[in-house]
């Protein structure tokens, strides 16, 4: 008789882990990451040294309340530090979102394609997904309002869309939003407004203060080059706030996190001004794919997306086979992010020379 194993959630058989962007290299040695979003500069002078000095007390725990960063940020978004709650990152305070509001027998609402770790921390909380196809590369909000239900707890709308870039503009979210069951949370995602230029695109601090049922969701991971120290927020009236403080893991934004998160507040419009270099890439990087042919559609983030279809996972084995690492849907496009000068050109290099089959 075989030994026993031990047992787990029965989800796991169907489960898919979340895959993060792959790092690869050429045989030469030449790698380029394009994969993951991130920035493509290292840290501020003034926040590498403040992260120095606080690694002189990590021996210590950080402060679980994260109480200097949640005043710094209510102070910079102009909202009530009740408001604020944080996390390991914004996929982490997504998490906790939906350990406070998804259980069995509820759905979690989203566009597809949107962010990949949607369905995995949806099936985690024991909800059901409901995914809403993307209509042009866009979220449908009529038909993402015709599929709510009263099982629907939270609704996800990623503003600008990952993977596509692509956005929600202001008068289309209010119709959408007063739509909404007064009962049911919509989520603004919101990980690459810092990148977003488009005047027609809704600052969601601004229409979250008047909607109880509408909360945000940033990160530091992006445009404050934050990725690997993991800190982003949730900005929500103050009983979804305290609820996703709650379900939060103690002392999960370590002191680094928090110190750094400080300091880059701090040095924001050095941030920023970097910000506008990337915006300006991806200008260039659009512009030059158009010009070869590529359908792009319009993108407020720090990447671009490529409809490539059955094309996918060859176009990015070409793009391995001189060292750039992109983000592959198979059967759908792939996402390239944005990174430094050299990096593009590396990849609109393979972009151009690519032999197109369809």
């Amino acid at each position: 008789m075989p030994a026993a194993s031990p047992r787990f959630r029965a989800v796991l058989d169907r489960f898919a882990p979340y895959r993060p962007g792959r790092k690869v290299a050429a045989p030469d040695g030449r790698s380029y990451k394009l994969s993951s979003n991130e920035s493509p500069f290292g840290p501020l002078p003034s926040v590498a040294k403040a992260i120095s000095h606080a690694a002189d007390g990590i021996h210590r725990y950080p402060d679980n309340g994260g109480v200097a960063l949640i005043e710094a940020l209510a102070s910079r978004h102009n909202v009530p530090p009740g408001h604020i709650a944080l996390g390991c990152g914004s996929v982490g305070v997504t998490q906790q979102l939906l350990a406070a509001a998804a259980e069995p027998g509820t759905e979690v609402l989203y566009a597809w394609r949107s962010f990949e770790a949607y369905p995995t921390l949806a099936d985690l909380s024991g909800a059901q997904s409901v995914r809403v196809a993307l209509r042009g590369d866009r979220h449908d909000l009529d038909a993402m309002a015709a599929a709510v239900t009263p099982r629907t707890r939270i609704i996800f709308v990623c503003n600008p869309n990952n993977p596509t870039g692509t956005v929600v503009h202001a008068d289309e979210l209010k119709e959408f939003c007063d739509r909404v069951p007064p009962d049911c949370l919509v989520v603004l995602d919101e990980a690459y407004s810092e990148y977003v230029r488009d005047p027609s695109v809704p600052d969601g601090l601004q229409v979250y203060r008047d909607r109880p049922n509408v909360a945000v969701l940033r990160t530091f991971s992006k445009a404050y080059g934050l990725a690997g120290l993991r800190v982003g927020f949730l900005i929500g009236h103050e009983p979804v706030a305290e609820a996703v403080r709650k379900t939060m893991l103690p002392f999960t934004v370590n002191a680094l996190a928090q110190t750094a998160a400080l300091a880059s507040l701090a040095a924001e419009p050095e941030l920023l001004a970097r910000v506008d270099q990337v915006v300006a890439e991806r200008g260039r990087v659009r512009d030059e794919l158009l010009a070869q042919g590529w359908a792009v559609p319009p993108t407020e983030a720090n990447f671009v997306w490529l409809s490539l279809g059955e094309d996918t996972t060859d176009f990015a084995q070409a793009c391995e086979q001189v060292g750039i690492s992109i983000r592959p849907f198979a059967g759908e496009g792939a996402r390239v992010s944005i990174g430094s000068r050299e990096d593009n050109d590396a990849f609109l290099a393979v972009a151009r020379a690519y032999p197109r089959r369809h």
